[in-house]
């Protein structure tokens, strides 16, 4: 198969299902890796597909996304994320067991971690294809059902799975933040956070200021002891007295 041959297939498959991660293609097509980014950085050239840390999608496929998916949050509020993402790294040390979820905050402080050797444990897929591409952590995905919107195993499955194992620290994501506690827009996100909080010592709630003084379909969880909630603003003065009074902390960048 020439380069283009192989180009126009690997092509072929991203629009047949609008994402792909590298392993995938370098088993489909018996190719290396780096022979996979090659190609991929040649599509995104040509304006077909956009890469994303360990895979790539379907150009047309993020102009449609909903505002629920992975890869269209994934770039909203970047470098608030940023921020927030190196506050709540400094806290996690090498040897640590971490649970990280599929929030795209989750996903930005899983970025800081990858020198670390860590336990990492993840129903997130796009964590666990970052991870997969290092060897300093292992790494363990929960089993459970694939919703590809968000890019997260969910049911009973995988929440199973958390209820096996200790974690010294959480960090997960949310839609929503208000003087009564932390939302989120999904029955799925909120079931699996539930095991997060009963399986770790201390959980990160990450979110940016956006997030503030904002309600969603779901209460999560009120604010409570070894709960930390990590943002890169100072909260309204209710939500920050809110969370003082029950226990909680606030963790802001430097």
């Amino acid at each position: 198969m020439t380069n283009k041959q192989r180009l126009d297939e690997i092509e072929k498959f991203i629009r047949e299902h609008k994402y792909a991660d590298l392993h995938t293609l370098g088993t489909k097509f018996d190719i290396s890796l780096s022979t996979v980014r090659r190609a991929l950085n040649e599509l995104e050239t040509n304006g077909v597909i956009r890469r994303h840390h360990g895979g790539a999608s379907l150009v047309d496929e993020d102009s449609a996304a909903s505002d629920y998916d992975f890869i269209t949050q994934d770039d909203r509020q970047s470098e608030e994320k940023h921020r927030i993402a190196h506050s709540v790294a400094a806290k996690i040390e090498s040897g640590m067991t971490v649970i990280i979820d599929g929030g795209t905050t989750s996903y930005a402080v899983a970025k800081l971690l990858v020198e670390k050797r860590l336990v990492v444990i993840t129903n997130s897929l796009p964590v666990a294809a970052l991870f997969s591409e290092v060897g300093s952590c292992e790494t363990i995905v929960t089993g459970g059902t694939v919703y590809a919107r968000l890019g997260i195993l969910y049911g009973p499955t995988c929440e199973q799975a958390l209820g096996q194992v200790h974690a010294d620290i959480a960090v997960c994501g949310g839609a929503g933040i208000t003087a009564q506690g932390l939302w989120n827009t999904n029955t799925f996100i909120v079931s699996f956070q539930h095991r997060m909080f009963d399986s770790s010592d201390e959980t990160f709630y990450v979110l940016d200021s956006s997030k503030h003084d904002r309600r969603a379909l779901h209460l999560t969880t009120p604010f409570k002891p070894n709960l930390t909630v990590a943002t890169d603003a100072p909260p309204p003065d209710d939500i920050a007295q809110a969370i003082t009074d029950n226990g909680a902390k606030l963790l802001l960048p430097n």
